[in-house]
């Protein structure tokens, strides 16, 4: 039972990683693109800036803020291709898509000032890069260590530089929060105790701490830092778990928690359903 258990918890990591997260990184040579007016976003809305929103679970993140009125400012590595966020924007003046590799600070730079007058109620993290489900389960001899590297730059590193290049515009807003979707892939505590997943297990850990040494920062400046698992979603199309629940309702539940977030919370690595706390 107990192996059995592992391994449908490993599954649903896998799952949730191969497509939940928007991957990101590498540098593409897509162009520098805009999708909407900025222009059009209205100063008595909050806004979210969403990293990682042409699938998945930011994607639904766009969809349900939008719904909720916000202004979304929805980031992309390839915005040509994002055929379902396109649609979003064409229906709703108040999406704007910008094209971002979340590894490209000259780009983040240019973006923070594009911004730089518009308070960013929500910084919301959601890009990320994971394994092929085939290299999943590499022991030590298969890990890949420039995926290593790179798992680390984007899933980790570019987090914590992104946060800190707009924490003015969060600091700013009224809300002043900034989340992170994480993974219990990156708990001690939570993650599957057998090996697999090095490189992403590794960058989630890393993501973590960096969020959490960084939430004694943004606590100085009212600003909530709070790090979120969303659960073991359906994300792959063509691939279906009993046990994994939809992307819309992994994001509903999301926001009931970001909706309820306090000082309290700063630094907090919490479950999607309840806000439960996740230990480390």
């Amino acid at each position: 039972m107990r192996i059995h258990k592992i391994f449908r918890t490993a599954v649903g990591i896998i799952c949730f990683t191969l497509a939940g997260l928007a991957v990101a990184g590498g540098h593409a040579d897509a162009p520098v693109l805009t999708i909407g007016n900025p222009d059009k976003l209205s100063n008595d809305a909050p806004t979210v800036l969403i990293t990682g929103s042409n699938r998945g679970i930011g994607l639904e993140f766009v969809n349900q803020f939008a719904q909720r009125g916000w202004n979304v400012i929805a980031t992309a590595r390839k915005p040509d291709q994002a055929e379902e966020l396109k649609a979003l924007a064409a229906a709703n003046e108040q999406i704007v898509i910008e094209q971002l590799d979340v590894t490209d600070y000259e780009r983040v730079s240019t973006l923070t000032n594009k911004y730089g007058d518009r308070a960013i109620d929500i910084l919301l993290h959601n890009a990320g890069i994971t394994p092929k489900y085939k290299s999943a389960f590499r022991t030590i001899s298969g890990v890949d260590w420039d995926m290593a590297r790179q798992s680390l730059e984007v899933n980790a590193i570019a987090p914590a530089r992104i946060s800190h290049a707009f924490m003015g515009q969060v600091a700013a807003s009224d809300q002043k929060k900034i989340i992170v979707i994480s993974s219990k892939a990156g708990s001690f505590e939570e993650s599957p105790e057998m090996p697999m997943m090095y490189e992403y297990r590794a960058s989630k850990s890393a993501l973590n701490m960096y969020m959490y040494t960084l939430s004694f920062e943004t606590a100085k400046r009212d600003v909530i830092l709070t790090m979120l698992s969303p659960g073991q979603v359906n994300t792959t199309p063509g691939m279906k778990m009993k046990i994994a629940i939809e992307t819309d309702e992994s994001v509903s539940k999301m926001l009931k928690v970001i909706d309820g977030l306090t000082a309290e919370d700063n630094g907090k690595f919490l479950n999607y359903e309840d806000g439960a706390e996740i230990p480390w």
